[in-house]
């Protein structure tokens, strides 16, 4: 891959619990300097993301629903979806009821999943399952139903669980889904070799916090040796 597209694959969050309006209008920056492919910020500042991004066409910004557990009601998440869709945004990324899966409620797993499709009418929906929390069966599981619920990407986890995702786990999921729907890993990316590593395993996108994806990004400016864009 060209390095000097890295930041291609890379959708820069800021979905902690404390991220200020000031690392926000950071992360927007940082997103115009690199051009990263999409920023996400929790509900309550995604309005403000998008005015902040809103002169930037090729960065898109993205919803969080049922963030981070994932145990809201379909009603509610359904209902996150159709207002992040109002404020703007271009993807969601769902959480899966981790729970309904790990209790064998697959339909009810499924049906959650497709409900919030179905409110995306068309707009990308990403599916976390949360792999930090799965037995390897359980993975095999979560994606092939997030497939039939017709997700765009399986994703492996919030970035709250604590535990990071593997490349194994990139592996797992690409063996269960085959070619059906693509991949995004986070929680626990932070080296621009993992991003290349887990890019040969089958992963498609990445979800980075700031710190991370800049340090990345820098390595990969370089590794190709290039000069790092001006600041905006």
């Amino acid at each position: 891959m060209d390095l000097l597209q890295i930041p291609r694959v890379i959708d820069i969050s800021g979905v902690r619990a404390d991220v200020t309006v000031d690392e926000l209008e950071t992360i927007a920056a940082a997103a115009r300097r690199f051009r990263f492919i999409c920023a996400f910020a929790m509900p309550c500042f995604t309005r403000r993301l998008v005015r902040l991004l809103a002169d930037v066409p090729d960065v898109m910004v993205g919803g969080v629903v049922g963030f981070p557990s994932g145990a809201d009601s379909t009603f509610v998440k359904t209902a996150t979806a159709k207002e992040l869709m109002a404020t703007g945004v271009n993807e969601l990324d769902m959480v899966i009821n981790v729970g309904a899966l790990k209790s064998g409620l697959d339909n009810l797993v499924r049906d959650d999943i497709r409900a919030v499709v179905a409110a995306a009418d068309g707009l990308p929906v990403k599916c976390i399952l949360e792999v930090a929390h799965l037995t390897d069966d359980e993975i095999r599981r979560g994606s092939a139903l997030a497939v039939e619920a017709g997700v765009a990407y399986v994703k492996t986890g919030t970035g709250w669980a604590g535990k990071p995702t593997t490349v194994a786990h990139i592996r797992l999921i690409r063996q269960t889904i085959g070619d059906a729907a693509k991949i995004k890993a986070a929680g626990g990316v932070r080296s621009l070799d993992t991003v290349l590593e887990m890019m040969a395993a089958g992963c498609d996108r990445f979800g980075i916090g700031l710190k991370s994806a800049l340090a990345i990004v820098t390595e990969a400016y370089a590794r190709a040796g290039a000069t790092l864009p001006p600041e905006p």
